[in-house]
This record gives C-alpha cells, structure tokens and sequence, in this order.
C-alpha cells in the first residue's frame, strides 16, 4: 500500500511560522532559564551561581510578599469571574428579545487592549467617581481608590468586567450543547430552577468550566498589564504582582539573572497549579458522567 503524499504545501506554511515561533518563544525561554543560573545584570560579564538565585528567592520579603498578593487576587478574580459569567451566559442564553445584540455588548471588552482600559478607568476613578460621591455625599466615593490601601479592589473590578466577556463565551457554548430535551424530561420531573441547573446543566457543561478556572487561574496569576496601567504597584509595593515585580527589578534594577529565576520560579507554579486543577476537575467530572 502506498503511502499517501503530503502536499508540500503543509510544509510551506507550518516550517516558517515554527522557525519564527522558536526564534521569538522557545529560544528567549530558554535563554531565560539559563540566566537564572547566572547573575547577570542584563549588560557586562556574568558568572555561573547555580542555584543562589533561587536559594535568595526564598529569602526575599519582596517576592514573598508579592507572591502573597497574586494568589490573593488570582483567587477572588477567578471565583467572581466564573460566578458572574456563568450567571451572565445563563441569560443570554435564554430565550429573551435581543440576546445577540446584548452577546456583543458583553463582548466589546474584551476586543480592547488591557493598557487602555487600564488607562481610560484610572480617569473615572480619579475624577468620575469622586465627583458622583461628592454629589450624592458618599464618602467612599469621595476618593480615588487606587490610591488608597483599597486599590487592588479597583483593580479587581476592572479585570472582573473585562474577563467576563471570554469566560460567558465559553459557557455559551458549553449551554448550547444542553439537549433542550433534557429540561422538558427533567420539568415533568419536577426538576426546575436552581435544582435543574445543579442536577443537568452545571454537570453538563462541567468540562466548560474546567476550561474557564484553568485559564482564569493562569492569566490572574500572571496579571500585570492592569495593575501597571493602574496602579504602577503602589501604594508603595502594595500592587505589586509577580510579573510587575520581575518587569520593574529585572529590566529597571539590574537583577535581570535574579528575576529570570523568579520567572522560571513562577512558570513552574503556574504549570503546577493547573496540572493540579486539571486533575482534580477531570477527576470531578468522571464522578459526575
């Protein structure tokens, strides 16, 4: 039997965008992870140190510190998002006039670039929002919270309304496999409202959600473009991410071989982490099916 011929055209275009995928991706990585070993300032000579840089990781009130503070945003970003989105992808995909045009309204978001909507909330809450609380005399409103020990909040809010429009997308489309039949065998059952939803649909579309915690958990814990746009890291240090803290040290401070560790560091969480969800969620939904 002969063996059918692979069009060279496949070749033409997968072995380019490879190479270029090698050259601006997996190469950097690599020479990032190699510097990790080094204590290289990002100019001059560089020594091999092994693994100081890691052991010093560990020692550092700073990286701690924001570590701390990544996790803790990492998680409340992630339960809201997926709460309010999945509530949101609930409605629109009921049968309710103009659903469509209400999909793109919830989807414009996410079609602007984070530093933008970064910039253009650093305006309402630095002028709009105090003006609306010294009209209706609410104090909290009266100041911009992004520059109070409160500005993470700020933040979170932001980030909640621009991720929510991928995660509803998600969960449409895990909805709109639901067999229709199901509810009306589940209705003559009794089975309505919240018990239809946690005894058919969540356990339905419970891959969806998979899918949606591992990508909230992976993007929330790399978060930097809002809160550089945002926040800058501060009050003080009080914002500051683990990425924030690798972009400012390693290219402003001249730790560049330390703060590749601290990537490598955080790329191994990260991958962890999500093996971790992976496992546990799949798990879950073998239980359930």
């Amino acid at each position: 039997m002969k063996r059918k011929k692979i069009n060279i055209a496949f070749y033409i275009i997968t072995i380019p965008m490879a190479i270029l995928f090698f050259l601006f991706h997996t190469l950097p990585f690599l020479q990032g992870i190699f510097y990790s070993f080094t204590d290289w300032k990002g100019y001059g000579t560089w020594n091999i140190v092994g693994l100081r840089n890691f052991i010093q990781i560990f020692k550092d009130p700073n990286v701690v510190k924001s570590y701390l503070f990544t996790f803790k945003f990492a998680f409340f970003a992630t339960v809201l998002v997926n709460i309010l989105s999945l509530l949101l992808a609930c409605g629109l995909n009921s049968k309710i006039k103009g659903k469509n045009l209400l999909r793109a309204v919830y989807f414009l978001p996410y079609m602007l670039g984070v530093l933008i909507i970064g910039y253009v909330f650093n305006f309402i809450f630095a002028n709009l929002v105090p003006m609306v609380g010294e009209a209706l005399n609410i104090e909290a409103l009266k100041v911009n919270i992004l520059g109070t020990e409160h500005a993470w909040i700020g933040v979170l809010i932001v980030t909640i309304w621009q991720s929510l429009a991928f995660n509803t997308l998600i969960y449409i489309s895990g909805l709109q496999t639901v067999d229709g039949d199901l509810y009306e065998a589940a209705a003559l059952d009794g089975a309505v409202g919240l018990n239809r939803f946690f005894k058919i649909t969540f356990p339905l579309i419970a891959p969806f959600f998979t899918i949606n915690m591992v990508l909230c958990v992976k993007g929330f814990l790399m978060a930097f473009d809002q809160f550089m746009a945002m926040t800058g890291g501060g009050p003080g240090t009080s914002t500051t991410t683990i990425s924030l803290l690798i972009y400012k040290k390693g290219f402003q401070g001249a730790q560049f071989a330390y703060q590749s560790a601290n990537a490598v560091l955080l790329f191994i969480v990260v991958v962890a982490i999500s093996i971790f969800q992976l496992r546990v969620l799949e798990g879950r939904e073998e239980k359930i099916n």
